[in-house]
């Protein structure tokens, strides 16, 4: 019996939040959305329509970790976000460290020779979660098909 899940990923900060979506059948994930957060309160309401139109399995955050390992108030934060999302939604949430996402992101971006004046209305958030999702879809075992 194999069972494939479709996982949301959260990249969490307190003015935006980015969305991506991905399943354990591909091992891919694409960015969805880049959700306005007033000092890290997102539009709740918001979240449940994605969730609702994307029905996914698990949701994922992204756990921005001070280089050598430790806590930040921006992990404590995320960690605090994955809770609420969990009891609001009732869906399982687990957070992932995710220190390299954003820079990773902007990497790419720049690769595509955006400009970095371009980053606001450019997905770098978004692009961020399905980063920090692909490195969540790698360390699930893979299945026999």
């Amino acid at each position: 019996m194999s069972h494939h899940q479709r996982a949301m990923a959260f990249d969490y900060g307190t003015r935006q939040i980015g969305v991506a979506v991905g399943q354990t059948l591909t091992g891919s994930a694409e960015p969805l959305a880049n959700l306005r957060a007033r000092d890290g309160i997102p539009d709740w309401e918001q979240i449940g329509k994605l969730i609702k139109e994307w029905k996914p399995d698990i949701l994922i955050v992204g756990l921005p970790l001070n280089m050598d390992g430790s806590d930040s108030e921006m992990s404590t934060r995320a960690s605090k976000f994955a809770r609420r999302l969990e009891g609001r939604f009732q869906l399982p949430a687990q957070c992932i460290d995710e220190r390299l996402s954003t820079f990773e992101a902007k990497q790419q971006l720049r690769d595509q020779r955006r400009t970095p004046g371009s980053y606001r209305d450019n997905p770098v958030d978004s692009l961020a979660a399905a980063l920090l999702l692909e490195t969540w879809l790698a360390s699930q075992p893979k299945e026999n098909s």
